[in-house]
């Protein structure tokens, strides 16, 4: 451990308790990567405070000492958004798991960072309502990691990504201050500070108190498994649903290769011999959803699909959704290693895009699975290697850097739910001129001027992208040449 973090612990430990404080090197290893395993890095100390009161005690330690610190939730981001510093302090905020109130006169929870996402919905369906963000990771992901990627699911196409259901915030500041954002009222005056700060990846502080919204739990829901000989076909399917002026809670769509990993994994049970299944839910009212229902089935039919299955009831909805839901996991049952990926496309672009994605993985040797919210454009291509052959690695994260250049030049982006963390942000130059990105930078440094927060996460840094050695401290360059002043 370095010598500056030794002289911290002590007080750490005043702060969090002998039993909040990690410096162990067996122990801290448990916090060497999020859920991108390809970037890994020993953090200097970890601590995991119960309080927003010793978060803010914590950050402003290592504010006054000019050390860095990097949150995390439960660490199943996919970007390397918390990979740790081996000179800074790993802030878990997973002890931070209480229910405040469920407030069901206002559509309304309070929660805590460490609050498993779906323990929400656990906590409001005996009164009839639901939080709709929901992540394939949602039995064990965080709401404070939903906050900090802005985390989508499978049905964000018709329910939004986490910043549509966020109304208030109690934050604490790269200077240790605790502020709060907005509150249970549907709109706060002024700047969207809740929209700036969701999907900040911990770069502009943490969040330790969530107010979120609930919403009335649907008449009904009905969920069907279309498949199809081709990926071809089921695009052609789900751009015929949305022409139709349909619009489902969810669309997903499986290639071949991640319906073996699937059923590898998991014994899921899909139509044998399918190219690609597509699974469609719709919720609502029953008449709304049973007539939709009947335009979705033929819909399928006429774009070929030789099979759908339809869930008479919540187990079969569960069966229908378990192979998708297992998916990045059970992809580990082909293949050592892999590298999930996440970008977006316009719907109209998926079939272009995918026979490229097939082109680029048969010319480099790579194999490429598709899972991906069809209804939205969301690609999350799993790209497969062995690690234990030399180079293979950095052949796989060409390949995966590829795939995010084919969705920039079909006018989509190269995150849609899973942050740009450590894995892209040498990548945001292809998405965004000098000026963008410097535009982000000021506003980053306006919370976080030293540069603790979370560093080399989200922008592109010198140091992280190989231009040259060093890391911007201090003033922003734009402040320093007085074109610029921070209030």
């Amino acid at each position: 451990m370095p010598e500056p973090l030794l002289a911290l612990v002590p007080r750490l430990r005043d702060i969090c308790g002998g039993d909040g404080v990690i410096t162990d090197t067996a122990r801290r290893r448990t916090y060497e990567s999020d859920g991108l395993t390809y970037h890994a890095a020993l953090p200097g100390v970890v601590v995991l405070p119960t309080t927003t009161e010793q978060v803010a005690a914590v950050v402003r330690l290592c504010a006054d000492h000019g050390v860095p610190f990097v949150p995390r939730g439960a660490g199943t981001g996919l970007s390397a958004g918390a990979l740790p510093r081996t000179d800074g302090v790993l802030i878990v905020t997973s002890r931070m798991r209480r229910i405040l109130e469920i407030d069901i006169e206002n559509e309304r929870a309070v929660v805590e960072p460490g609050v498993a996402n779906l323990d929400i919905t656990k906590a409001a369906a005996p009164r009839g309502y639901y939080y709709a963000p929901d992540p394939s990771s949602q039995q064990v992901c965080s709401v404070g990691g939903n906050i900090a990627e802005n985390s989508g699911g499978a049905h964000c196409l018709k329910y939004g990504f986490t910043v549509n259901h966020v109304l208030g915030l109690v934050v604490v500041t790269p200077q240790g201050e605790i502020v709060r954002l907005g509150g249970k009222a549907a709109d706060a005056p002024g700047y969207d500070l809740i929209g700036t700060f969701v999907g900040s990846e911990g770069t502009l502080g943490i969040a330790t108190e969530i107010t979120v919204r609930l919403l009335r739990s649907p008449q009904k829901v009905r969920t069907m498994l279309a498949a199809f000989e081709t990926m071809d076909a089921g695009g052609a399917a789900v751009s015929a649903i949305i022409g139709a002026g349909v619009l489902p809670a969810a669309i997903e769509m499986m290639d071949a290769l991640s319906i073996e990993a699937a059923e590898s994994a998991v014994a899921c049970g899909y139509p044998p011999g399918a190219g690609a299944v597509l699974i469609v839910e719709l919720d609502g009212p029953a008449a709304d959803v049973d007539a939709q229902f009947d335009a979705v089935t033929a819909l399928c039919r006429a774009s070929g699909a030789f099979e759908i299955r339809t869930a008479s009831d919540a187990a079969e909805r569960a069966r229908i959704w378990k192979g998708r839901k297992s998916a990045f996991a059970a992809v580990g049952r082909i293949s050592p290693a892999y590298i999930v990926q996440d970008g977006v496309v316009p719907r109209t672009a998926l079939p272009e895009v995918l026979r490229r994605i097939a082109e680029l993985s048969a010319r480099s040797g790579i194999r490429v699975a598709n899972v991906f919210h069809a209804g939205d454009g969301n690609l999350h291509p799993l790209v497969l290697f062995d690690d234990t052959e030399p180079g293979a690695g950095e052949r796989a994260a060409q390949v995966s850097g590829a795939i995010l250049d084919l969705c920039i030049e079909h006018g989509g982006s190269i995150t849609g739910e899973h942050g740009v963390g450590v894995d892209k942000a040498c990548q945001m130059p292809r998405m965004f001129g000098p000026d963008d990105l410097q535009t982000m930078d000021l506003l980053r440094s306006a919370f976080d001027p030293d540069g603790i927060a979370n560093p080399e996460k989200l922008l592109p840094t010198p140091r992280l992208c190989g231009e040259r050695p060093g890391v911007r401290k201090g003033e922003h360059p734009l402040v320093a040449e007085g074109a610029a002043e921070l209030f």
